[in-house]
């Protein structure tokens, strides 16, 4: 008890080097534990996504793009897939398909036409307004709605892909209907319309105005002209009426669709009809390629852990070295405790109870910051995610 309370009194009295040696000893404890927590954490969320989406129908071509636009809204932007494969799917009656356009933003976040079946797939609610119910609502994510600073009843401003992307794209403005509630997932950096929505911002549909009134043309004053019109850049409720589409909807686009099947079976089957590679149409699934990412990416987690182990091992070589060269330096200082009576036994435990309690203060600090990192590890690894994508 004596050993304890003189180690204690002599590492405050030295408090500034006590400090240090404290806190690199808990940064050498700290880094590999919080390192294995993000990694284990990004591999679970990398995965459970994948796993959450049994079948994703697209464009043949690279899996792993139509993966990860359709699941993480990332930049990769694969061959689009016509709507007639949408309706092949429910014709079938052997799953729901669920398309995903997702091949516009607004304010660097990603807009993802749907339907309403997206939402219950992956149980999203509204935390603030309403869902989506008109053409050119919008229903946005957690993040979006905290970075943006926006909630309900402001407006977002659709944007095309690039400065050489302008034809037949026009800006959309798109009232906020509703907040979603935070998943710790890509729908929180998300911005969710109804797919009809995304093909007006596209151009397929629009809404037109004539340049004069009928009562101008009863009055004689001027004459209507089919070619006097103009586009519309905001849906609202005078003009709703006049948004049409041009074409057959069995042709209009989609980025992706998200087909669950009723069971396993009719997931067997379904599959059995997209083997033919003269099929431009692909079905996957998408678990097996976000596993095929993560083993990619995780082959490096070897190295990294002898990169980190060889680390630890210098650091606590130098915190040694530093230990020691202080016992050097208080070579006197012992010589004199012996003199007055000190045994060396109790010198030897003088000196074990201040390399124990700087120890043990830093293991608690290591602690303490494992805790918050595992307590937030899914936020974060789910905002990075969703940041990379």
């Amino acid at each position: 008890m004596n050993a304890l309370y003189l180690a204690f009194a002599y590492l405050r009295y030295h408090w500034g080097r006590s400090l240090v040696l404290t806190l690199v000893a808990a940064l050498i404890m700290f880094v590999p534990i919080a390192t294995q927590i993000l990694l284990s954490t990004s591999e679970r969320a990398l995965v459970a996504r994948g796993d959450a989406t049994p079948l994703l129908l697209g464009s043949r071509g690279s899996q792993l793009d139509l993966t990860m636009a359709a699941l993480y809204f990332s930049d990769e932007r694969p061959d689009p897939v016509t709507m007639r494969e949408v309706e092949a799917v429910w014709d079938s009656g052997l799953a729901v398909p669920i398309p995903v356009h997702s091949a516009f933003s607004s304010a660097g976040f990603r807009i993802v036409g749907t339907t309403l079946d997206y939402f219950d797939f992956r149980g999203l609610t509204v935390s603030d307004g309403r869902g989506l119910s008109i053409l050119g609502d919008a229903v946005i994510g957690a993040d979006v709605a905290q970075t943006l600073g926006k909630g309900v009843g402001d407006t977002l401003v659709s944007s095309p892909e690039n400065l050489f992307d302008l034809d037949g794209v026009y800006p959309l403005e798109m009232p906020i209907v509703g907040v979603l509630a935070p998943t710790n997932s890509p729908d929180d950096q998300a911005i969710f319309v109804d797919i009809k929505t995304a093909w007006v911002i596209q151009g397929i549909g629009h809404g037109h105005e004539d340049v004069v009134t009928a009562a101008e043309v009863a009055a004689g004053t001027a004459a209507l002209s089919n070619a006097a019109v103009v586009q519309y850049q905001r849906i609202t409720d005078e003009n709703i009426d006049s948004f049409h589409f041009h074409g057959s909807q069995d042709g209009f686009p989609t980025s992706a669709v998200i087909v669950v099947p009723n069971d396993a079976r009719s997931g067997t089957i379904l599959k059995g009809r997209y083997l033919d590679s003269e099929n431009p149409a692909q079905l996957i699934e998408p678990a097996g390629v976000i596993q095929s990412l993560v083993d990619r990416i995780f082959r490096i987690k070897s190295l990294l852990d002898a990169v980190t182990l060889i680390i630890a091992i210098a650091a606590l070589a130098a915190i040694g070295l530093a230990v020691f060269l202080s016992y050097r330096l208080r070579a006197r200082e012992i010589a004199t405790a012996v003199k007055l009576g000190a045994r060396r036994g109790m010198v030897l435990r003088l000196l074990s109870a201040e390399t124990i309690t700087l120890l043990s203060l830093s293991a608690l600090i290591a602690a303490t910051g494992a805790a918050i990192v595992s307590r937030n590890s899914e936020a974060w690894v789910g905002w990075l995610l969703a940041l990379g994508s």
